[in-house]
């Protein structure tokens, strides 16, 4: 072989060593694949006791070896500017924005039947003794614009969570985003943050410093210890174990199941969704019908009235009623090729 003939060979040799370099760049700069969006949080898939052992509540009665897939879930409640956008992009109205139905309520006035949403009203000062539920008023023109009625507004509260969602308000969100409402078995598995058996999101021991909640004496007084007095700004919190933020306090969140009383149907089972809208019933609330399960607590659960801000709390919600309390986040199911990647 000659100097020419030998100089080919090495240069050639070099090409295929550069060439086989860079073809497998790509693979080692490439991003990895993830299983959620950008804006979603990776929950992990397990088996856990849903509920509590130890509550005072029946309707937190213990549903063991409960076992939950992959799945995404959004690290916050859905805010203001969200929702905002939804409206501006389709033009939806909310339930409280809409005229009671005549067919619904056909002996109210066409002024008692104007749109509106519950508001909660703390009793004036001095009064010392209030009767159940009296703190929650009808409010004409409440809705997620005006919070706490029509001379209200959302004025610098972007990142608030929306609140007078109904439930059929959440699922049209939902289904525009391309998401839907969790089963209360992914929320309470997500709420838990990776730590089977604690009381709250944090542990044992509660702290008004870590979520939204009532302190001093509902409905009377807010001491305000928290920071707060109402709903706070999303992520003013430090999150739980899985990066997710206000999965106690600040607004209860609504689920995809219907509620009835006991939930240990659940138990032993891979991916529950809950009883039949057939089944769904609460002995605390007859006038409601079926109704869905909401979790988490509020800024006004206290220790003396509520005291649900635990994961493993449960309450109904009314299909066509929005409050001041109760807002929502959405799930999505993670990318199975990227999630066995």
């Amino acid at each position: 072989m000659n100097l020419f003939s030998l100089l080919l060979t090495l240069t050639s040799l070099c090409l295929m060593v550069l060439t086989s370099g860079a073809l497998a760049v790509p693979n080692v700069l490439a991003a990895p694949a993830t299983p959620c969006p950008s804006d979603m949080v990776y929950i992990p898939g397990g088996t856990f006791a849903m509920g509590s052992d130890s509550s005072d509540f029946v309707e937190e009665k213990i549903a063991a070896d409960v076992t939950v897939s992959s799945f995404c879930i959004e690290p916050h409640e859905v805010t203001n500017a969200q929702f905002a956008e939804f409206v501006a992009a389709t033009g939806y109205v909310t339930v409280a924005e809409r005229p009671l139905s005549k067919e619904q309520f056909p002996d109210l006035s066409d002024d008692d039947r104007a749109p509106g949403s519950l508001v909660f009203k703390p009793p004036e000062e001095g009064i010392q003794q209030v009767a159940y539920l009296s703190w929650w008023r009808w409010t004409p023109g409440a809705s997620w614009r005006h919070p706490f009625g029509p001379d209200s507004d959302i004025r610098g509260k972007d990142h608030y969570p929306v609140v007078h969602i109904a439930y059929k308000d959440a699922v049209a969100y939902a289904a525009w985003a391309n998401r839907k409402l969790p089963t209360e078995a992914q929320w309470e598995y997500a709420a838990r943050g990776g730590v089977e058996g604690s009381t709250y999101t944090w542990g044992e021991q509660y702290s008004a410093r870590q979520a939204n909640t009532w302190q001093g004496l509902f409905p009377f007084f807010n001491t305000k210890a928290d920071g707060h007095l109402g709903t706070a700004p999303v992520m003013s919190f430090s999150p739980n174990g899985y990066g997710l933020y206000d999965m106690t306090g600040n607004v209860w969140e609504l689920t995809a199941d219907w509620y009835t009383v006991h939930h240990d149907g659940n138990a032993h089972s891979q991916d529950p969704t809950g009883p039949a809208q057939a089944q769904s019933y609460d002995p605390k609330k007859p006038q409601d019908g079926a109704m869905h399960v909401i979790k988490g607590g509020s800024y006004l659960c206290a220790k003396n009235y509520c005291s649900r801000y635990r994961p493993a709390a449960r309450e109904s919600q009314a299909l066509d009623t929005g409050t001041t309390h109760v807002g929502f986040r959405l799930v999505k199911s993670a990318s199975k090729e990227a999630s066995t990647a």
